[in-house]
C-alpha cells in the first residue's frame, strides 16, 4: 500500500492509555485534535508481560477514525499468525519484533502481500544493525525507548543513537522509511527525539491522561513547530 506520511514530524496517540469505556470517543478526540496516526499495541502476555487487545479493537478504532491510518504494533511471539486478522480488521500498518521473527525477510513480504505497510521494531538492547538486511523493504522502523510490555515508562535516552544511525542509513542509501519512537514520549523528552530523527512519535499515558487533552497537543505541536520553522 502507498503509506501516507505528513510532511512533517507528529504524534501517534496510542490507545493502551486510552479510556476504553469510551474508546471511539477518545479516538475521535485524538483525530479531530490533529492524530494522522492511531497507535495499536498488540501485547500476547508471551512476548511481553501483558496482554491487551485483538482485532476486535482495532475495528472499533478503524470504525471511529476511517480517515486516519491505523498502525498495529504487534508485540507478540508469532506474529505471522496474526497478521491478516489485524488486516481484515482494518490495520494500514502492520510493525512486527525483529526478534521474534526468525525469517524476517519473508513476514515483511507477508504483510506487503495483505496490502499493509510494513514495520520492523527494535527492543531497547537491540542493536540496529539486526534489521539492516531488510531496510530497504520496511516502510516503518519502531525503535522502543522503553522495555516493551507497560505504558507510562521512562524514556531510554540511548536509542537515540539508534535513531541518528538510522537516519545516516537512509540518507545514504535512498530509502524512505519512518523513523517511528515508541515510549515515553513526552514535553520532556520530545525535543530529543525531533532532533534524532524522529518522525513518528508514539504517546500514550502522556496525551491520554493528561489533565488537559487539547492543552497537551497544542504543546506538542508547538515543539513540533518550533524544531521545523
Amino acid at each position: 500500500m502507498s503509506l501516507t506520511v505528513p510532511p512533517s514530524p507528529f504524534i501517534a496517540p496510542s490507545i493502551l492509555s486510552a479510556d476504553f469505556g469510551h474508546l471511539g470517543d477518545d479516538v475521535r478526540q485524538a483525530v479531530e485534535l490533529g492524530a494522522p496516526w492511531i497507535h495499536c499495541d498488540i501485547m500476547d502476555g508471551h512476548f511481553v508481560p501483558n496482554l491487551t487487545f485483538g482485532p476486535d479493537t482495532v475495528r472499533a478504532v478503524r470504525s471511529a477514525a476511517p480517515q486516519a491510518t491505523v498502525d498495529v504494533h504487534l508485540m507478540v511471539e508469532r506474529p505471522d499468525w496474526m497478521l491478516e486478522p489485524f488486516r481484515e480488521a482494518g490495520a494500514d500498518i502492520l510493525s512486527v519484533h525483529v526478534e521474534a521473527c526468525p525469517h524476517l525477510h519473508r513476514t515483511i513480504q507477508q504483510i506487503h502481500d495483505l496490502g499493509a505497510a510494513a514495520g520492523v521494531a527494535l527492543n531497547p538492547a537491540t542493536p540496529w544493525q539486526r534489521i539492516e538486511p531488510v531496510l530497504s523493504m520496511v516502510d516503518v522502523v519502531v525503535i522502543m525507548s522503553v522495555n516493551p510490555g507497560f505504558g507510562g515508562q521512562s524514556f531510554i535516552m540511548e536509542t537515540l543513537d539508534k535513531a541518528r544511525a538510522l537516519r545516516d542509513w537512509r540518507s545514504k542509501h535512498e530509502a524512505s522509511f519512518v523513523i517511528q519512537f515508541d515510549g515515553g514520549v513526552s514535553p520532556e523528552t520530545i525535543d530529543a527525539c525531533l532532533d534524532a530523527g524522529g518522525q513518528s512519535l508514539v504517546a500514550g499515558s502522556s496525551f491520554f491522561k493528561a489533565p488537559d487533552r487539547k492543552e497537551r497537543w497544542a504543546l506538542f505541536q508547538s515543539k513540533i513547530n518550533q524544531a521545523y520553522d
